[in-house]
């Protein structure tokens, strides 16, 4: 298949050769396992059941999972193979199934998940640099969109993503995911079964992107549930960005929560400054996939 699947538009065979993503047809994962640290509507008591895709087509320069994003640390795995871990986890008891970097797969999945109808939600969790139109292969097939928001900036997103482009692809996936699940609804549990939660990751000398992000969402999706996270811990090489090479300041942090607090946001997550540590950094031993 030729892919153009995501906003890179490679147009490349990933049966013969690989593209901006570093990752073939079949699906490749690092890891599947229930996690307990996702915001609590998802995590709840049993944990969601993660499943971590290898590859990326936004390879951040500081992503956390860098040895799976960058160095594309996996196995390959069938169709099938993905429904069984799919139903090992949550015979385990998982509130979810958590697909984690999913966007360079999403055309394949579209067709794993009409073929398995999933008894629990099914978590698009994305990095938000989506194309709409491949998000619409998904339309129905998919319960609750899981998705960054990370810059306003064409200028930070090309430093740091080599994404120039990344805003107004975010702007318009969100657009298309809220289209697809107007409404967020929980269980009598408070785990929710269909929604958005929209996340946005502080990053230090960059808060004043955060408040233009937050400005934009409380003022373009109000009501919908934000999610801010402090856990930004260096990662990757950042020879490029050295600024970004240490964690946010309790400053930071702080001049960043309590804008969100002042425009009046309810429905807010927010991550305590204590998250950024790698100790929450999950193990990609292929747990879960052996």
């Amino acid at each position: 298949m030729i892919c153009n699947q995501c906003p890179r538009k490679c147009n490349i065979d990933r049966e013969n050769t690989l593209g901006f993503c570093q990752s073939p047809e079949r699906f490749r994962l690092a890891r599947a396992a229930l996690h307990f640290w996702e915001e609590p509507c998802i995590s709840g008591t049993n944990g969601s059941g993660t499943v971590f895709f290898s590859g990326c087509n936004l390879r951040c320069a500081y992503c956390q999972n860098y040895e799976i994003s960058h160095e594309n640390k996996g196995r390959e795995v069938s169709d099938d193979e993905l429904i069984a871990i799919f139903e090992s986890l949550i015979a385990q008891g998982a509130h979810n199934i958590n697909l984690v970097n999913p966007t360079h797969y999403a055309a394949r999945l579209a067709s794993v998940l009409q073929a398995w109808k999933s008894p629990v939600p099914i978590v698009y969790n994305t990095s938000g640099y989506d194309s709409a139109d491949t998000l619409k292969l998904l339309d129905g097939l998919v319960d609750i969109h899981l998705t960054d928001f990370k810059y306003t900036r064409p200028d930070k997103a090309a430093k740091y993503s080599k994404a120039g482009d990344y805003t107004d692809v975010a702007k318009a996936a969100l657009c298309e995911m809220r289209r697809q699940i107007p409404n967020d609804e929980f269980d009598e549990n408070g785990i929710m079964q269909k929604g958005i939660i929209v996340r946005h990751l502080i990053l230090p000398s960059n808060t004043n992107s955060s408040l233009e992000a937050i400005d934009y969402l409380a003022e373009n999706y109000p009501g919908t549930y934000i999610s801010l996270m402090a856990q930004y811990t260096p990662c990757g090489d950042l020879s490029g960005a050295p600024e970004l090479d240490r964690r946010i300041t309790q400053r930071e942090y702080d001049k960043v929560v309590n804008h969100a607090i002042s425009r009046g946001i309810n429905n807010i997550f927010i991550q305590e400054l204590t998250a950024a540590d790698k100790k929450f950094i999950p193990a990609f031993d292929f747990t879960g996939i052996m």
